[in-house]
């Protein structure tokens, strides 16, 4: 499919995406705003971190995802004997035509979607060695560098509860991921359902591969091509720098990678809308997940319970 196809015929992808997320839910029931803003992490090129308790099907929404875009899927538990060379591979001694000689074994990095389950349990050196992967798509070993699959996803999940035996992430690190992005218990009817569906006799049914790694990169390339008007643009950048000029509420304001992150999400939300453009209504959306993690409150809005979603909802007015 040619990109000029592909612009022409922009109004198709929102069916494509209905479908994907219909094939979604025949493995997860409910979560449409997470499952839509990995998606949206997905189609920008970037990496998502996912807070939730215990139990919530983390594991199986991502690799649903995974199985209908038909790419490689590996998980890595996070603990704190993890090495980072569990990670990122290493290398082992092989005898070939009577010689030993090195070979790299590669580590489940080596993946188009990686979900670090856990990953405050990891220590930070090998929380570290996920940041060169992240941000180049590259690992290096040694004086050697081994470039990633393409396209290439982390997901990294943290228990917000059990704070016993974890390492918390670092802020710098945690702006490297572009979202962050809650996931909260399903109310009852989405609960009932989970039960009757999980408690039913097995059926080994596969999801239909609906995209691929071409058809992805491609899609990563015209999200950046949606066009946003400098009113809009303006708007999204006004709403960071605002960020680090409201002293009673934020102690620490966001960076200019929240202003690139907030535009290149809310065009990755257009483009799987079927829209030719970027609305406001895209900016005030994808403004939370890019922002809660890159804002440190004030005391006196800790001290008057606020969350960081409830000062987003502040600075939005």
């Amino acid at each position: 499919m040619a990109n000029t196809d592909a612009v022409k015929n922009i109004d198709k992808l929102k069916a494509t995406f209905t479908n994907v997320r219909a094939e979604i839910a025949k493995k997860i029931i409910g979560q449409v705003d997470v499952i839509e803003q990995v998606l949206i992490a997905i189609l920008t090129d970037s990496n998502a971190l996912l807070e939730s308790n215990p139990g919530l099907g983390k594991t199986t929404m991502i690799k649903a995802i995974a199985d209908t875009m038909n790419l490689k899927f590996s998980r890595i538990q996070g603990t704190p004997d993890l090495m980072p060379s569990d990670v990122i591979g290493t290398y082992v001694i092989e005898e070939k035509d009577g010689k030993k000689v090195f070979k790299f074994q590669r580590g489940p990095i080596f993946a188009n979607v990686v979900l670090m389950d856990e990953i405050n349990r990891a220590t930070p050196k090998t929380q570290a060695a996920l940041l060169e992967a992240m941000q180049e798509k590259q690992v290096t070993v040694g004086n050697q560098t081994f470039e990633l699959d393409k396209p290439f996803f982390v997901l990294a999940t943290q228990n917000p509860i059990d704070q016993e035996g974890t390492y918390p992430l670092p802020e710098a690190q945690t702006d490297r991921f572009l979202l962050k992005i809650l996931l909260d218990y399903p109310n009852l009817e989405e609960e009932l359902a989970i039960v009757d569906q999980f408690t039913k006799p097995a059926t080994k049914e596969k999801l239909k591969q609906l995209m691929s790694g071409e058809s992805i990169a491609l899609l990563q390339k015209l999200t950046r091509q949606v066009p946003i008007a400098n009113d809009i643009k303006k708007r999204a950048v006004e709403l960071v720098t605002k960020t680090r000029n409201t002293p009673d509420l934020i102690e620490y304001g966001a960076s200019p990678r929240a202003s690139l992150g907030i535009v290149l999400a809310a065009k990755a939300r257009a483009l799987m809308d079927g829209r030719k453009f970027v609305s406001e209504k895209d900016i005030e959306s994808v403004a939370f997940p890019v922002l809660r993690h890159r804002i440190v409150l004030s005391f006196k809005a800790e001290r008057a319970g606020k969350s960081a979603d409830d000062v987003i909802k502040e600075v939005l007015k």
